[in-house]
């Protein structure tokens, strides 16, 4: 594929990389960030390579960050993983280097980047990496700790392997990292646990969701209870997936205030498209699992009755066929 060959030639080329983010990381996110960075640093132990985007929450598990100044941006290659637009980039440094790569599996609505590769059929950015390590003629080497960080990028890019982007491609994949010695017991326990207080929190969730007769979910968690349950922002991610375990429930949105009092939006669905209605609200993602953002909450009320209409033609369509 030229376009990697492209992507291995800057790699190649360039004594100093610099890895981002998205703001807000799952385990993709980590996962293709650190992975990458571990790969390069394995087949090229002599560049300097940084993991950059701040804090990570209970994700330094796979992972941790590096803090850098900003000279060290100066000629050097820097690679965004797993970031759709630019206002999602973890550090806002992003495009103070020499070349600006972008590897992603969203839908590309930002074309940011000297160079870009989108393949928004891949499970995952994680699953994008390990390709081009594939494609690399034995350039870039994977090692135990790439793999694992890779591997838990999948994982969790596919909830276990059970979304609809989970692909023959994805399974090969991933027999390929498993390959290496480390403990895959491990990365499904850390995929699972939740505190105390989280668990809390999605019983909470299940007991004041709301749900209309078509299966349409809405949720919302105010600072306020955020504060009396002891959750940090960063912790909140572990409940958003909660809805879904329902029969009943077959799209939702999980909403968040804000300190600044506007409120983030998580779309869930298992059927209808919903990346459409997020990218009207300021945000976007895949077409079962997207994000966005609302001023107020007339706002929120506004994104539920259109997911609603989404939820009900869904349906209809389904009866028709």
């Amino acid at each position: 594929m030229t376009i990697f060959q492209d992507i291995l030639a800057k790699i190649s080329a360039y004594p100093t990389i610099i890895i981002h983010r998205h703001e807000n990381p799952d385990p993709d996110a980590i996962g293709s960030q650190s992975g990458l960075a571990n790969v390069i640093k394995n087949s090229f132990p002599d560049k300097k390579v940084y993991k950059v985007g701040g804090p990570i929450g209970d994700l330094d598990w796979i992972d941790t960050m590096d803090t850098i100044g900003d000279d060290i941006y100066q000629d050097a290659l820097v690679i965004v993983c797993d970031t759709a637009n630019t206002p999602r980039i973890s550090d806002k440094r992003y495009d103070q280097g020499a070349y600006l790569i972008k590897i992603d599996h969203h839908p590309d609505d930002d074309h940011y980047g000297d160079l870009v590769y989108v393949n928004d059929d891949a499970s995952s950015t994680s699953e994008i990496i390990t390709q081009l390590v594939d494609a690399s003629a034995g350039m870039l080497k994977l090692n135990t700790t790439a793999a694992r960080q890779l591997y838990a990028g999948i994982v969790g890019d596919t909830g276990r392997f059970m979304y609809p982007s989970t692909s023959p491609e994805t399974f090969r994949i991933a027999a390929e990292l498993t390959s290496f010695d480390f403990a895959l017991d491990k990365v499904s326990q850390h995929m699972s646990e939740v505190t105390l207080a989280q668990a809390k929190l999605q019983s909470f969730v299940y007991d004041h969701l709301q749900i209309d007769t078509n299966g349409t979910g809405l949720m919302v968690i105010s600072r306020a209870l955020l504060k009396e349950m002891g959750i940090a922002d960063d912790q909140v991610n572990a409940v958003v997936s909660t809805p879904g375990h329902l029969k009943e429930c077959l799209a939702w949105i999980l909403v968040v205030e804000q300190l600044d009092g506007t409120y983030r939006v998580h779309f869930r669905s298992k059927g209808p498209v919903i990346n459409e209605l997020a990218k009207a609200h300021r945000g976007g993602g895949h077409p079962l699992a997207s994000g966005a953002r609302a001023r107020d909450l007339g706002e929120v009320t506004t994104i539920y009755e259109a997911l609603q209409q989404l939820v009900s033609t869904y349906k209809e369509n389904e009866v028709k066929h």
